[in-house]
């Protein structure tokens, strides 16, 4: 290995095996680090008035809510590590050791694998909500919603488990230097990753909503066409029709801005064998995150209970007596 003066070494009493520190100037230092750093707490914070708004008040236990809840701990996560970390990798030299290293792409794959599963959930949810609105309370209960969240975090750290068994804290073929946390991904598992992580959730979550969408538009027209000649109380169901339409609308351009932000991040797995350590990664990663930061922002948009829950949350009333039963739908 190359000896280098030892003010430009992670590790100067490692001269022979410490890595280089990042070449960056001290104003991008501080640049990345502000604004990664806004971004970490802005995803952080959003998604936990989330998570707190759909655990604390009882109106807001539904199915679809507690997909929105799961999905929500999975961005509340990657907001909390994976953005640290990669100011971490980025801007400075990795001084937390091999462990935390494992954990840190650990946590990160677990967390993103969790995101895609609840996109297919939530994708399933709105299928059935308008393609079978009849029996909709009937197959998409509480329980088996809690079910189906349990066995989309399971699959998701067993899933990840695979891919960091053979991580360079086991194994030493791929080790560089101290002072790196290097992510890698093998060329034969980044092409399975690519299929079962991307291609097939994403063809499910596609073919779902376009069969939503043509759905949608078709009851919408119908609902047009006879809302003047329907009783008062048949007006009851058009209005819960519509808020079903007004659900699956929403949770579409959810699902759009997912795929956005994701499918960059999967070009990444294209590069199987190499070590993903490049600019380009680094902005498909962010991108990928920015989908964390922006999926509450769409809720406050789109969904007037959340804003209504976040006032309460803010001003404390809901450490009163009684506030999991307020009425905020």
């Amino acid at each position: 290995m190359e000896v280098h003066d030892g003010a430009e070494l992670c590790f100067p009493q490692l001269l022979n095996t410490s890595c280089r520190k990042p070449l960056i100037s001290w104003s991008e230092v501080v640049f990345l680090r502000f604004l990664m750093s806004t971004v970490s707490v802005l995803t952080v914070s959003l998604n936990l008035l989330v998570i707190i708004s759909n655990a604390h008040f009882r109106q807001l236990h539904k199915p679809t809510n507690f997909l929105l809840l799961s999905l929500s701990v999975s961005d509340f996560l990657l907001g909390l590590v994976f953005i640290p970390g990669e100011i971490l990798r980025r801007t400075s030299c990795w001084f937390l050791g091999e462990l935390m290293c494992l954990l840190f792409k650990f946590v990160t794959m677990i967390s993103g694998c969790a995101s895609v599963g609840n996109m297919v959930l939530i994708s399933v949810d709105r299928y059935t909500a308008i393609c079978d609105p009849f029996h909709y309370s009937n197959r998409v209960t509480v329980i088996r919603a809690k079910l189906c969240i349990f066995l989309c975090w399971f699959c998701s750290i067993f899933y990840s488990g695979l891919f960091v068994k053979d991580d360079p804290l086991q194994n030493h073929t791929y080790f560089s230097c101290y002072g790196e946390c290097v992510l890698l991904v093998d060329y034969t598992l980044a092409y399975v990753d690519l299929v079962l992580g991307f291609i097939i959730p994403v063809t499910v979550i596609v073919v779902l909503y376009v069969r939503v969408f043509v759905v949608a538009v078709s009851q919408a027209r119908a609902m047009r066409s006879h809302i003047t000649a329907v009783t008062l109380q048949h007006s009851v169901t058009v209005t819960s029709r519509k808020s079903e339409l007004k659900a699956a609308r929403t949770l579409g351009i959810l699902i759009a801005v997912f795929l956005i932000c994701f499918c960059p991040y999967f070009c990444v797995s294209l590069a199987g064998g190499y070590i993903i350590n490049t600019s380009y990664a680094t902005f498909a990663n962010c991108l990928y995150l920015f989908n964390s930061c922006l999926n509450p922002l769409i809720y406050a948009l789109f969904y007037p209970w959340f804003r209504r829950a976040v006032k309460l949350i803010v001003t404390c009333k809901i450490l009163q007596p009684g506030s999991r039963e307020a009425n905020i739908l």
